[in-house]
Order: structure tokens, then C-alpha cells, then sequence
């Protein structure tokens, strides 16, 4: 009977560890904006191809719109194991320590994508995701969103009418920089709380792609908008480096070809969507859009230039510089 007990225990036990081996790896992939954003939509596409590429054995679990964690307690969320994946924006990885990453927040680095993705897709992108390493931070990819322009409840055609405004920021040296080069008050805010912070005036203003500002329905609270797609907002999607390393290498194979096809998804369908969220916002009749003039913008960028000089000593002159030679990048131009 004692033998007859033991074997049934080790048969239980057994299996109890297959059925625990047979459970599905979670994923938790948390993220600030609407599901009908390009990260959105990113993030829903790589669930699905992570869970059909490995047949079941990853279940990736999307909690968007701030509904798991806010701007300012993800990424310690992500290093503590509460959360696996997250797609922060690029202005994120100065307060975690790495301040090179803030040289995507150079106003007019980048004239358009082509120009964005020999950095992102080329060996000076690849090097930044690589500095996260040592944070515990595993860089995986970049994706998209697009190219900031102003709103506010005051018309703005030049620099000068931005004086005095008080604009919503991310939390970067950077954009703080930026806006007062302009003259503007920078107002370091959550992505979820700038709504409410425009309806009641704690801010004047903000900076977002089209796609941020149309599905969190700032354009209802914003008069004005003047397209300068003055700055880039993406986002680095990375992974806790600790479960990443911890994976069986034929499902962190598989993910990364998921992740490969969810960000060839994610830049392709960037522009569409804030085409068609610039045209809604048109729509709605509520925000007032200016296409400024060449010679306007070129007003906008001359102002903000100094910046790229008064921040070399803390992005590094040397990584600047670099991404001048991949884009071309002139003050003049």
C-alpha cells in the first residue's frame, strides 16, 4: 500500500508539472494610448501573430490606455517583473538614466521618414536600444507614430504667438528646451491628464501627432492647430531583459519574428492613421487647422535650432552629429 502510494503522489506530481509546463507564457504589454492609434493597433497585431506563431504557447494580454499603469509607473512596473512589455515613447529613456535617447526630441532632426529610418532601421538606432541593457531593459524595436505639430485655444503663424502659452510636455530636458526657445511655459504632464488639463486651462497647449490629439479628443478642448510637424514622437518597445534572456529560444525566436511583422505593420499604417485623423479633426469643426508656409516653417525651425547646440553636452555632440550625417540634417535648410 505505502508503494502503491508513493507512485500514485509521483504520478500526481507528474502530472501537476506537465499541466504547469503546458500553461501559456503571459505577456503583459501595457501602453497610455487608445486602441485606435497606431501603437494601438501595433499591439494588438503582435498579440496575434505571437500567439499564432507559437501556436498557443505565449498569450500576449493588451492593457491600453493608461488602464494598467500611467506614464511615470510603467517602465518600474517593467523592471520589477509586474509587466512584460511596454512601447514607452522615446522621451522615456532620459529619466531612466539613458539621456541619448533624447536626441529623437530634437526639433527638425528628421524632415520626414525616410530620413527617421535610416536612424531607426540602422546601426545608430540598434546601438541606443542596446544602452537599455544595463538598465535590465531589453530594446526590441521601434515603432512609429508620427511628427508633432502645435494646438492651442490661441491661432498660432509664428513663433512668437506661442509666448507666454503654458504647453503641455513629456517629461524631457529636451522638450522643456524646446518650448522655451519658443517662449512658452513647458508643463510636464501625464499623457492621461492632459484632457482634463486643457478643458480647465492648467495648460494652454500641447504637441502631438494627429492620431494622440484626435482620439483623446483634445481637439474638442484645443481652438487652433498649425501643422509645424516640428518634432517625431515613437516609441522603443522593449521587453524586461530578465524573463526575455529567460525564454525558451524557439519561443524568443518566434516572438521576434512577431515583433519584426508587428513593426513593418506599425510603420506602415503610422501616416495613414494620422491622415485620417487630421481629416476627422477637420471634420469635427472644432479645432481650426493652419498649414503653414515654407517660409513660416522655416521661422519655427531657425528658433528652435539652439537647442541642438545647448543640449550636446547631454546627449553627446558625437551621437548629434552622427545622425546629421545619416539625414543630412541643416539648420539652414
Amino acid at each position: 500500500m505505502k508503494l502503491r502510494s508513493i507512485v500514485l503522489g509521483l504520478a500526481i506530481g507528474s502530472f501537476s508539472l506537465l499541466s504547469m509546463a503546458q500553461q501559456p507564457i503571459i505577456i503583459k504589454f501595457s501602453h497610455v494610448v487608445a486602441n485606435d492609434t497606431p501603437k494601438g493597433h501595433a499591439a494588438e497585431y503582435f498579440k496575434k501573430k505571437a500567439e499564432e506563431l507559437t501556436k498557443g504557447r505565449v498569450k500576449v494580454e493588451v492593457y491600453a490606455n493608461s488602464t494598467l499603469y500611467k506614464d511615470k509607473e510603467e517602465m518600474e512596473a517593467l523592471q520589477i517583473g509586474a509587466v512584460q512589455m511596454l512601447a514607452p515613447s522615446l522621451a522615456k529613456f532620459g529619466p531612466l538614466g539613458v539621456k541619448e535617447f533624447e536626441v529623437f526630441d530634437l526639433p527638425y532632426i528628421f524632415d520626414n521618414y525616410d530620413e527617421l529610418h535610416k536612424v531607426t532601421q540602422g546601426p545608430v538606432g540598434r546601438m541606443l536600444l542596446d544602452k537599455l541593457d544595463a538598465k535590465g531593459v531589453k530594446g526590441l524595436a521601434y515603432w512609429d507614430n508620427g511628427f508633432k505639430s502645435f494646438s492651442a485655444n490661441k491661432d498660432i503663424k509664428t513663433p512668437a504667438d506661442l509666448k507666454g502659452l503654458k504647453m503641455r510636455i513629456q517629461s524631457s530636458k529636451v522638450l522643456e528646451a524646446q518650448m522655451r526657445a519658443l517662449g512658452a511655459l513647458p508643463q510636464v504632464l501625464a499623457f492621461s491628464e492632459v484632457y482634463q488639463a486643457l478643458q480647465t486651462g492648467v495648460v494652454d497647449g500641447t504637441e502631438n501627432p494627429i492620431s494622440n490629439l484626435y482620439t483623446q479628443k483634445m481637439h474638442e478642448v484645443q481652438k487652433h492647430l498649425i501643422l509645424t510637424e516640428h518634432g517625431y514622437l515613437g516609441y522603443a518597445v522593449i521587453t524586461n531583459k530578465k524573463f526575455w534572456d529567460g525564454l525558451p529560444a524557439d519561443i524568443r525566436k518566434q516572438l521576434e519574428d512577431a515583433m519584426e511583422q508587428a513593426t513593418r505593420y506599425a510603420n506602415q499604417i503610422a501616416k495613414q492613421e494620422n491622415d485620417n485623423a487630421l481629416e476627422a479633426v477637420k471634420k469635427s469643426g472644432k479645432t481650426q487647422v493652419y498649414v503653414p508656409t515654407v517660409a513660416e516653417r522655416a521661422a519655427f525651425k531657425k528658433a528652435t535650432a539652439k537647442v541642438h547646440t545647448e543640449m550636446e553636452s547631454r546627449i553627446g555632440k558625437d551621437l548629434i552629429h552622427s545622425i546629421y550625417k545619416e539625414t543630412g540634417y541643416n539648420p539652414a535648410k
